[in-house]
């Protein structure tokens, strides 16, 4: 077997994101370009860092191509062993399971996450670190810089190689070895929650739970975990079968794409949970009979419970959310009497906080959540916290929620997307909100007042590094807040971020559809930053 190396050039624009490298799948596919970015990682790497790595994607168009040329570039490379998920396949938060159980150097990871899949959709990579997490920017820059210098890759002549569970190859220094995809998942989960508590409540009819895998990366998750470990028949199973593009659909778990799975719960044939998770399963979206849990108060509801789950029996030191996501987390915290970590947008700021054991539990408004068990979201693990807490209260989720807003007011909370703007316009709208504190200040929205506008600044509590301009603030005088960001997982235009969130502490006026509720504030979000006038758009393109 020959190791060539193999010129090529740089490709423009290899720059990650806030979740990797994200284009259409067209873009990965061109010759030179997956090999370009593989080595640009490993040559971002130590020579230490070069033992063992995992790779694993969602599954999606072009997976099995690209995870091909991905592990001859590393053999080509002498990588000393590669852990690659059965077929190619690993959800996310398994990887980052995987590279932490296996202590490996790091892993490489194939998703665009919650966008569509299939022939002209998008396709991504990223590289988490030895943590498991997805990599600082630090590194990225590395990554970056070297995708600009790039001038050949090492290449490994291997014959196309069939990933099947339980399989070992050895080419020269390089040993590869596929791994189930589930196995060491479903063990992990295994030790984090009362399986045999949960199950019961299930087979005895106490507890009724329908999950829609959007035909994504969590199908053989959920068959495995919900059905045959904890007893939901497979008929409550949706959409479980794992499909390149997706079904046609669009595999983010929201009110939106996974409809069906909404009108369900708000009908009468409703079970007592019903969730959702999307491509590469880090996401959730948690339902209850007749009630949609924003993630944001999923996220302070697992914290307000959290000694319904064993994982976090021992209290949780700490919590964080991303600073889009609504203050509900900072009420439950403030109660609590632990600290409250407000980061930027992007799961990569928990790292830190999380390997220093400052928090146990975090999330995003973005319809992330997770603990300390992995460095990445966790869609399955969030259905498991709350069928703890489900089988712990014996209550509903809907009684739940009213609970929870009863003692600590409800955020209102929603997003608008923007979607489809011109980059340079979607930037002149942040920039000028920015500037805008002076006659913004004071201005009314119904019995609210403007206290405060600001652009976010993030300096790492760990580190000490610093992350500038990540979204404007227009805070109001009873806390509420209109956020703004563009988002940073799209792979073409750009999309502007908004996010409402109205603090009602009046348990009578609880009650209400939060997109509903927020209508008034969202022109008012619309107005303030000239957001028609700019981009002709009146109306969002996504209310979730």
């Amino acid at each position: 077997m020959d190791i060539q190396a193999v010129a090529t050039q740089p490709f423009d624009g290899q720059k990650p994101g806030t979740s990797g490298l994200r284009k259409k799948v067209d873009v990965f596919q061109q010759p030179h370009y997956v090999a370009n970015f593989t080595q640009a990682i490993v040559n971002a790497l130590s020579p230490e860092q070069r033992g063992r790595l995992v790779v694993g994607g969602d599954g999606r168009y072009f997976n099995a191509e690209a995870i091909q040329v991905i592990l001859k570039v590393l053999v080509g490379n002498g990588i000393r062993e590669v852990l690659v998920g059965a077929d190619g396949i690993l959800s996310t938060p398994a990887v980052s399971n995987l590279i932490r159980k296996s202590k490996a150097d790091g892993g490489i990871v194939l998703s665009a996450s919650h966008n569509p899949g299939g022939p002209g959709k998008d396709f991504g990579i990223k590289f988490n670190n030895a943590s498991g997490s997805p990599a600082p920017e630090n590194i990225t820059q590395a990554i970056y810089d070297q995708t600009r210098s790039i001038s050949e890759y090492q290449w490994a002549d291997l014959p196309e190689l069939k990933l099947e569970a339980g399989s070992e190859y050895t080419f020269l220094d390089t040993k590869i070895r596929v791994v189930d995809s589930v196995d060491d998942y479903a063990a992990l989960m295994q030790t984090l929650f009362d399986f045999d508590r949960i199950g019961d409540a299930i087979r005895s009819g106490g507890l009724s739970v329908c999950f829609d895998g959007m035909h994504a990366v969590t199908g053989p998750y959920a068959r495995r975990i919900f059905g045959d470990l904890l007893g939901v028949s497979q008929d409550r199973l949706w959409n479980c079968d794992a499909l390149t593009d997706f079904g046609g659909g669009h595999p983010d778990p929201n009110r939106v794409y996974a409809k069906t799975l909404y009108d369900f719960m708000m009908g009468e044939s409703a079970t007592d949970l019903g969730a959702a998770s999307d491509g590469d399963g880090d996401r959730n979206m948690i339902m209850g009979r007749g009630a949609f849990v924003s993630p944001s108060d999923s996220l302070a509801l697992i914290a307000q419970h959290h000694q319904s789950i064993p994982q976090f029996k021992s209290g949780l030191v700490g919590v964080a959310r991303s600073m889009p996501t609504s203050t509900a987390l900072d009420r439950v915290a403030q109660h609590l009497n632990i600290s409250c970590y407000e980061t930027p947008t992007g799961w990569k700021f928990f790292g830190n906080l999380l390997d220093q054991g400052l928090v146990r539990l975090c999330g995003e408004e973005s319809f992330g959540t997770s603990g300390d068990h992995v460095r990445e979201k966790d869609g399955v693990w969030t259905v498991l916290c709350w069928l703890s807490i489900l089988a712990d209260k014996q209550v509903s989720a809907q009684e739940l929620l009213a609970q929870h807003w009863t003692s600590f007011g409800r955020s209102y909370y929603c997003r608008h997307d923007y979607e489809g703007l011109d980059a340079d316009k979607a930037q002149t709208i942040i920039d000028q909100l920015a500037g805008a504190k002076g006659k913004l200040l004071g201005r009314k929205m119904g019995a609210m007042s403007v206290a405060d506008v600001n652009v976010f600044r993030y300096e790492d509590p760990v580190d000490g590094s610093v992350s500038e301009n990540q979204g404007v603030r227009v805070v109001f005088d009873d806390h509420s807040r209109v956020v703004y960001r563009l988002s940073g997982t799209g792979t073409d235009s750009a999309t502007l971020r908004v996010y409402l969130e109205q603090i009602e502490r009046d348990a009578q006026n609880q009650g209400a559809d939060a997109i509903v509720y927020n209508e008034s504030l969202g022109q008012f979000a619309n107005d303030i930053a000239d957001i028609q006038a700019t981009t002709g758009l009146s109306e969002p393109t996504v209310k979730t």
